[in-house]
């Protein structure tokens, strides 16, 4: 085997590398917006961002 035939050979045996870690990254952020959405449900964190955002409006309103 030459250095060309080589150099093709691992060439090729990457070529879907990029895709999977493409893949796997989108699987994973996937994975957390759901994970985010199921906290923002639950009723105390919905209380906290409610309250939060009726104090930034009342100093806007000022």
């Amino acid at each position: 085997m030459n250095t060309r035939t080589a150099f093709l050979t691992h060439e090729a045996s990457d070529m879907g590398a990029a895709t999977a870690e493409y893949a796997i990254a989108t699987v994973a952020a996937a994975g957390f917006a759901g994970l985010l959405a199921l906290v923002l449900k639950s009723g105390p964190i919905q209380t906290m961002l409610t309250s939060l955002i009726s104090s930034a409006l009342s100093v806007v309103g000022q």
